[in-house]
């Protein structure tokens, strides 16, 4: 499995474990535009595995309750980030 590959399936558990979280779900939908009819076609596509990760990095308590769910070490989506697309573009804020 390569780098981006790698990085969709720890965005895709992290989807998953957003489905489980009615708060944090309401809060990505209303900040993507999203409708949770659209997920399963979204899920597809990388830029949107992308603002996903974004969404949840947002925030440290949602980076380690989602990662602590998934048995993974918090630095898990940062990696992911950076290997989805515009991980690698700068952020001047």
């Amino acid at each position: 499995m390569n780098r981006q590959e790698t990085a969709e399936t720890v965005a895709l558990q992290a989807l998953g474990w957003l489905l489980g979280q009615p708060e944090e779900l309401g809060g990505f939908l209303a900040a993507s535009g999203a409708s949770p009819g659209d997920l399963a076609h979204l899920a597809g596509e990388p830029q949107f595995l992308a603002a996903l990760v974004d969404y949840l990095l947002e925030t440290d308590a949602r980076v380690l309750a989602c990662t602590a769910d998934l048995g993974l070490p918090p630095e898990a989506l940062g990696a992911a980030r950076q290997a989805l697309p515009g991980g690698r573009d700068p952020h001047w804020t």
